[in-house]
């Protein structure tokens, strides 16, 4: 796996996880919304934790710098 997410790209990922699960934590969202939302949540933390979105890589989308 290339890595294809850059540092900004990967703080605003971990920042929304944040906000869906303090959103979740005081009873902002619920019931349904609140699951698709965490589980959207997971998979922008995973992806930023990994540096690589299986999803930029089909669209040819590339944030991360590339040092030479």
């Amino acid at each position: 796996m290339k890595k294809n997410v850059g540092n900004t790209d990967k703080s605003i990922r971990i920042l929304l996880a944040i906000a869906v699960a303090l959103m979740y934590s005081f009873d902002v969202i619920e019931g349904t919304l609140a699951y698709i939302l965490m589980a959207i949540a997971i998979i922008l933390l995973g992806t930023s934790l990994l540096n690589f979105c299986p999803l930029y890589r089909i669209l040819g989308i590339n944030t991360c710098k590339i040092k030479k």
